[in-house]
């Protein structure tokens, strides 16, 4: 199975849940343009496997794209298990993960539903390293690590 993307997502604000668009717009070094995460730092793009999403569908099934503030949802690849430094390439733009997991906020609404949120343990964070455009159905690619 290849690893693709299943959806990309944005928001305007921090704290709130991403909605899925056609496609992204990638700057180098600021991330997904018109998204609220973007910018000079270390977590400019958040990925998350469906594979982890649909294990928390299975309690909430209204569940859409984007409701664990991902900007992209993966298919047919593990992302926590690849190292920090590990470039992934998607058409045009590389994506260097910077982070894997995260402190989940004290007020996120999955957690509160659910007991658990797959985003700390399951989503990793990745600076862009080209600009580009990023859509539903795209290969991903592991470049190098």
């Amino acid at each position: 199975m290849k690893a693709k993307v299943e959806a990309v997502c944005i928001s305007e604000k921090k704290g709130t849940k991403k909605k899925e668009v056609p496609f992204v717009q990638i700057q180098k070094d600021h991330g997904i343009i018109k998204d609220a995460h973007a910018g000079n730092w270390h977590r400019q793009i958040s990925l998350l496997p469906l594979e982890s999403a649909d294990k928390v569908k299975e309690i909430i099934p209204s569940l859409k794209p984007g409701d664990f503030a991902e900007n992209i949802l993966t298919s047919g690849i593990s992302l926590k298990d690849l190292p920090v430094g590990t470039i992934l390439r998607i058409g045009d733009v590389r994506l260097k993960i910077t982070q894997i997991g995260k402190q989940c906020h004290n007020d996120c609404e999955i957690k509160r539903l659910t007991g658990k949120c797959v985003m700390p343990t399951d989503g990793v964070f990745a600076v862009a390293l080209d600009d580009g455009i990023i859509k539903k159905g795209m290969e991903i690619e592991i470049e190098a690590d």
